[in-house]
């Protein structure tokens, strides 16, 4: 054992970077992330090794799939739903690349069990599209080069619009924690937050107009 692992150990008092994200949500998991929704609540138990037919709704469409009591969401949407805009990368809530949106709260969808989220409206980044239109946080990121490799991509628009939902003008500090739970290894910091800030122009530009197009009837 290092002698810096077994100071973290003999340390109570240090926090593990992932304990800190997974506790303290830093804008993608929060307190409310946790809440199990009311129909997931009141579902039978399933025995460890067997299956159950639930219902999902995702990107509003409701779909039945089998799922164990360890199946994570992010198996059911990559695999039997063939969403795979929902990436995985460490698979143990500290990267950010699975995130979704359950209600219009960000989730990690690795740490998210099926199970949980029965009846609950669960979001990818494929729902955020218009069509074959990309939605405007899509549309700012590619405005502003906001990433390299792509990989976190999807994980980080998630963020941004949930981020947006909860606050349609956010400052770039409220940006910055909206986006501190997911991970760019390439360094697309930068250019992240200033697509979240555009995305929420192009939302309040899009608000204005169709308020014009109302009030022109």
């Amino acid at each position: 054992m290092s002698r810096h692992a077994s100071q973290r150990r003999r340390d109570p008092a240090r926090v593990s970077r992932r304990a800190f994200i997974t506790t303290m949500g830093a804008g993608v998991v929060g307190d409310s992330a946790f809440e199990v929704p009311p129909a997931a609540a009141g579902a039978p138990a399933v025995a460890a090794g067997e299956t159950r037919t639930i219902p999902l709704r995702v990107n509003g469409r409701t779909h039945q799939v089998e799922a164990a009591p360890n199946t994570t969401l992010l198996e059911i949407l990559r695999g039997p739903l063939g969403l795979t805009g929902t990436k995985p990368g460490c698979e143990r809530g500290e990267c950010g690349a699975c995130t979704v949106l359950i209600g219009d709260t960000a989730r990690y969808a690795c740490l998210t069990l099926a199970l949980e989220v029965e009846g609950a409206d669960i979001t990818t980044v494929e729902g955020l599209m218009r069509g074959e239109d990309l939605g405007s946080v899509q549309q700012a990121f590619v405005e502003c080069d906001a990433f390299q490799c792509g990989y976190c991509t999807a994980g980080q628009v998630m963020a941004v619009e949930a981020l947006l939902r909860a606050k349609p003008a956010p400052s770039v500090d409220e940006i910055r924690e909206g986006v501190s739970g997911n991970l760019c290894r390439c360094g697309a910091y930068a250019h992240i937050v200033t697509a979240a800030a555009r995305a929420g122009e192009l939302r309040r530009g899009a608000g204005r107009a169709g308020a014009a197009r109302e009030r022109g009837r």
